[in-house]
Formats: C-alpha cells, structure tokens, sequence
C-alpha cells in the first residue's frame, strides 16, 4: 500500500450504489464523446484547407506542448486541489473552442487558428490529466479502485467511439464551428458537475511548497527511493510503445500488403475497440485476486496477439486484433487501479506524468522504428519483434514478489 494514505472525510457507500460515481462516469464519457468530435472536425478541416503533410502537423500540435508542460502539470496535481484544477483548465477550453467557433463564422479556418488551437488543448491537457488521474482515489475505497476503473473505463470507450461516430456527421452539416460549440457544452457542464455535484470523500496528502524544478526533481528521486514505484512507472511508461505501432501502423501496412483493402483496416479496428471494452467490463465480474498479476500477464498474452496480427491470413490477424483489444481493456483496469492504490498519495499526480511522457516522447520513435523495420524487411517482421519485445518486459513486473502478491481487496 502507500507510505501515506487518504484521510477519510466521508464514508462512500458501496459502489454498486454509489449515484454520485455513476454519474461522474457518465459525466466524463460525455466529455470524451465531445472530444472525439472536435478531434474528428480538427483532422477534417486540416485536410480541407492545406497539405496532408501541414494537416498531420496541426493535428499532432498538441503533443509536444503537452510534453512539455506534463512534470508541471504532475507538481501542480500533487500540490493543488484536483477539483479546482480540474475546473481551471476546462474554463480555459471552453475559451479556445468559443473563440475559434467565433472567428470561424466570422471568417474561414486558416491553419494559424487550427495549429494555436491544437497547441491551446495540448498545453490545457498536460495541466487537466494528471489532477484527473488523482480524482479516482478520492472518491472510491481501494478494494473499489478496480471496479470504478472498469466502468470508467468502458465508458470513456464507449463516448469516444459514439462521439467519433456521430463527430464525422456533425462536421459534414455544421462545420468546424458547430463541433466547436458542442464540445464547449460538454465541458461547460463538467465544470457544473464538479462544482456542484462531485465532493471528494478522501483528501489526498499534499506535497511541500517548493519550485516545480525542485518539485520535479524529488518526483523522480521518490522513484529512485521507492523500489516498487519504479518498476511500476516504468512498466506503465512502455506498455504502449509496443502495441501502439503495432495498430496505428502495422495494421494499415499489413492490409495493403495482402490487399485485403480498407475495409479490413476498419474492420480490425472494431475489434480492437469491442476486446478493449469487454476486456475492461470483464474486470468488474471476473477480477483476479492479485491484481497487478493479472494484469502483466494479460501483457504476455497481449504479445502473443501483436504477433498474430502480423502472421497468417486475414481471419488469424482479425484474431489477433480482439486478443489485442481484450488484453488491452483488461490489463489496463487492473493496472491503473493498482497504480492509484500503490503510489505514494504525495506523489500520484507526478508518477501519473510521468507515466504519460513516456507515450507523448517514445511512443514517435517506436513508430518510426517499426515502419523502418518493416520497410527493410518482410512485413511480419516488426509484428514478431514487437510482439516478443513486450513479452520478454514483462518478466520483469513478473518477478517483483510485491506485485505476485499484492491485492487490492479489502
């Protein structure tokens, strides 16, 4: 467990009954339908108004902002009050979609007001998710952090695929301006949600004032000092860099390789998508009793899967895609709740963020890294070495005698 533990304000009731929760789920699966949409209406208008090579640059604006900013982001979430950060930094997207939905009617899109509004979101994300990693352990008892984790996470899937389904219509018969505005909404009744309606029932530790340098620097020295933390880190911090390239790219190049067309693409996609949210929902009935076991080797088999995806005819890699899915959606419930449960209280929101830069710096190099290996060799190559690199770093979570033995159960 954690050096330091919340302090009980108020009793949560079980969370099968807990309709303040469930709301607050279904609060941020509005907010992440709302999401996907300005995602989808951003991409699109970026294709309409200049180069594929411009557009793929606006849409990608916002990471490196946000890499930037994340360790700030993470010393403010373990200094400040979550809600009221939260709350912030919502406001101040609401600010960027008004003002671009405004001048878009005034005047048509150009790639300055794009490229200024995908780095406004990026910058605003570094400061929102790594307070909004810390809310689930101030609502829910331990022994509920997998079930909570399960239903937020199925619902999330669930919002943004809805959302980006609904997001291509939308842009079609209202523009750019009108996903705007629904997406200000969304996150205008966030911020009345959780200004009204969500009260912590645990109040997390909070960290010394001190520079954010000098708070950035003993994030990563508790890391040094906290054994299980950093293999915990760690392993959260690359469990995407295999799987990642695998199906952002490794897909698409397998299909055109074997010309089985873009129709399979989506198809394998939808797979992925409905094994990621049986896999989380599965949690909240078949949940293993050691937790973060369950969860690495749900990664082992997530290997096996990668290499499926990259071998033999289009049914086994359509195989290959719902393991990947279903592993996915799995381990991550399992591993995230123990992450909330196990990390010093102190330091959750800077081990969050750093969890998140190592997708946000690694996760480009991967990419290229695969799509070089498969330019100089057969196309299954980089789904094998991929596939197996995940496995064999998962031996190492796998052999820490805390995480073999660890539950989360009352």
């Amino acid at each position: 467990m954690s050096a330091l533990e919340p302090t009980l304000l108020r009793e949560p009731p079980r969370f099968s009954r807990d309709t303040a929760v469930h709301a607050w789920i279904a609060v941020k699966a509005l907010s992440d339908a709302g999401d996907a949409i300005w995602s989808i209406a951003l991409a699109w208008t970026a294709v309409q108004i200049t180069s594929p090579a411009l557009a793929g640059l606006i849409v990608a604006a916002g990471t490196l902002p946000r890499a930037v900013i994340l360790l700030f982001g993470g010393v403010l979430a373990d200094r400040a009050n979550a809600r009221h950060v939260m709350m912030l930094f919502n406001a101040l997207r609401v600010g960027v979609l008004i003002f671009v939905a405004l001048w878009v009617l005034a005047s048509p899109p150009s790639v300055l007001v794009l490229m200024l509004a995908a780095i406004a979101f990026g910058a605003c994300d570094a400061f929102y998710e790594p307070s909004a990693a810390t809310i689930g352990r101030q609502l829910v008892r331990t022994s509920d952090l997998p079930s909570y984790s399960a239903v937020m996470q199925t619902a999330t899937r669930l919002g943004t695929m809805g959302g980006a389904a609904f997001g291509g219509f939308l842009v079609a018969y209202a523009g750019l301006s009108g996903s705007a505005s629904i997406n200000a909404l969304t996150f205008t009744f966030v911020i009345a949600f959780i200004a009204v309606w969500l009260r912590p029932r645990f109040a997390l530790p909070r960290a010394e004032r001190e520079s954010a340098l000098r708070g950035i620097l003993h994030g990563f020295t508790h890391m040094k000092d906290a054994p299980t933390t950093r293999t915990l880190v760690i392993a959260l911090s690359g469990l995407n860099l295999a799987v990642g390239p695998a199906v952002g790219i490794g897909i698409a190049l397998r299909a055109f390789d074997e010309g089985w067309g873009a129709s399979a693409v989506g198809l394998f996609e939808a797979l992925i998508g409905l094994g990621a949210a049986l896999g989380a929902i599965s949690v909240a009935r078949w949940r293993p009793k050691h937790e973060a076991l369950g969860g690495f080797w749900a990664l082992v088999v997530q290997g096996v899967g990668i290499v499926l995806i990259g071998v033999g005819p289009a049914w086994l890699a359509g195989a290959g895609c719902f393991v990947v899915g279903l592993t996915a959606g799995f381990a991550s419930v399992l591993l995230g709740a123990t992450f909330a449960a196990t990390i010093d209280t102190a330091y959750l929101g800077r081990m969050s963020s750093i969890t998140r830069l190592g997708d946000d710096v690694l996760m480009p190099l991967a990419m290229a890294a695969f799509g070089a290996l498969a330019s100089v060799t057969a196309t299954w190559v980089p789904f094998v070495v991929f596939g197996g690199a995940l496995m064999v770093m998962m031996t190492f979570p796998l052999r820490n005698q805390q995480f073999r033995t660890m539950t989360l159960r009352a």
